[in-house]
């Protein structure tokens, strides 16, 4: 690695420390008058924003990408309508630094209080997604942190002009433009240094495969907050609605299949299989849903003359990000929770029955982030939370579980007010 590299790499991360401290007392109305400015300004950049774009997605094609890829990093005037709607829409969200989480008065008059303040400096790693870059910059910079942002090669051109539109954003605001930086390379060497700043960057986010996420947790000194899989489950127990059933597994499967909280897996109660398995299987397939099942399942929709393959033991495990689904038979609601914390990914499963003790029983029992009841995993997601936006979902246990908006993207510390008290 060139020292000039890692040179360039540390003084991003000095200045992003620097804007930190900064940013971590600028006022609502300022981080506001930012967010508001951005909003303004990425629409009437349509044409540098388009320009930029353009020159990835000739990129792209040279380099034979699909053409789910390309789509995923083109722009277009309705794509820069809804990501300016929701920089405006972050604006609107209530500030969270300096909420009182806690507080209380000690016999000897002390008042003590916990509040919530910025982490500091965040720093960013993810793939081909132009909408990542917007979206990580201003919740960071709404909960008052400075962010460094690494995105793919495959965009960015485009990542650049958006950095250029933040950096004047924060400039007409008062805010230091170091509050957001994107590391002007795609050179894997520069990731490297990032990743060994702990003294400087407080926290790592990787966006993207699981191939990515894992170098960047195993190379960093820095705290990572991740999750590698989306192994997510769907269990239609003993007293499970058909209705609910065939709706929910549906929406879990094929509303978006290439998605991290898309439904992996299908676990049916023994006692409903043979009526209630046929009619979601049935659904499942005319969307084109290939079905790898256990003897038990396999039974069932050879009966029924219901296409299917035999699923071998890795496909239990399976993220498919596909139209490709697990099917088992299960005896109770208890092997169901064994199942699913044995073979998921503590992602997002979910139950559906009209039986509520046994509800609560798999919302207690399933170690997830997020556990659903007659409702679809597709809705683990920041802005169905009411997030605005999200930076991730994290599977991790400690700081931040789940979709992480605001609120996740801070700490706290605790501030004491006496009047002369001494320790004796």
């Amino acid at each position: 690695m060139s020292v000039d590299l890692a040179q360039l790499v540390t003084s991003i991360a000095q200045r992003a420390r620097a804007a930190s401290l900064i940013l971590a007392t600028a006022s609502t109305a300022q981080k506001n008058a930012a967010l508001l400015k951005l909003a303004e300004v990425i629409p009437a950049a349509e044409p540098a924003l388009m320009a930029a774009n353009a020159k990835d997605l000739a990129a792209a094609k040279e380099n034979r990408l699909t053409g789910a890829q390309i789509d995923r990093l083109t722009l277009n005037k309705k794509r820069l309508e809804l990501l300016a709607e929701s920089v405006r829409q972050v604006a609107a969200l209530p500030d969270p630094v300096g909420e009182v989480l806690e507080e209380t008065t000690r016999p000897n008059g002390l008042r003590i209080r916990k509040l919530r303040v910025p982490i500091g400096v965040i720093g960013i790693i993810y793939e081909a997604r132009p909408n990542v870059t917007i979206d990580c910059a201003i919740l960071c910079l709404k909960s008052g942190n400075a962010s460094i942002l690494r995105g793919g090669k495959e965009i960015y051109h485009t990542n650049t002009a958006f950095a250029e539109l933040l950096a004047r954003a924060l400039t007409h605001a008062g805010l230091p433009a170091d509050a957001v930086q994107l590391i002007p390379t795609t050179d894997r060497a520069a990731l490297n240094t990032l990743l060994k700043l702990d003294t400087l960057v407080h926290c790592i986010i990787p966006r993207g495969g699981e191939s990515l996420i894992r170098f960047v947790a195993e190379n960093s000194t820095i705290p990572v907050i991740k999750h590698y899989q989306g192994v997510c489950f769907v269990y239609l127990d003993a007293a499970a609605d058909a209705a609910i059933a065939e709706a929910v597994t549906l929406n879990a499967k094929t509303s978006r299949v290439s998605v991290c909280n898309a439904a992996e897996q299908l676990l049916v109660h023994q006692a409903v299989a043979k009526t209630l398995l046929p009619q979601v299987a049935r659904a499942l397939r005319a969307k084109n849903v290939e079905l790898r099942c256990d003897a038990a399942a396999a039974a069932i929709l050879e009966g029924e003359k219901i296409p299917h393959t035999s699923a071998t033991e890795a496909d239990y495990k399976a993220e498919f990000l596909d139209y490709i689904m697990a099917v088992r038979v299960v005896d109770s609601v208890d092997t169901a929770i064994a199942t699913i914390n044995r073979d998921g990914s503590a992602h997002s499963d979910a139950i559906i029955t009209k039986d509520e003790t046994v509800a609560r029983r798999f919302f207690a029992g399933v170690d997830s982030a997020t556990v659903f009841w007659n409702a679809s995993t597709r809705f683990n997601d920041g802005f169905e939370f009411g997030f605005g936006a999200e930076i991730g979902i994290s599977t991790d246990r400690l700081h931040a579980r789940g979709p992480m908006g605001l609120r996740e993207l801070c700490s706290y510390k605790y501030v004491i007010e006496g009047n002369g008290q001494v320790r004796v």
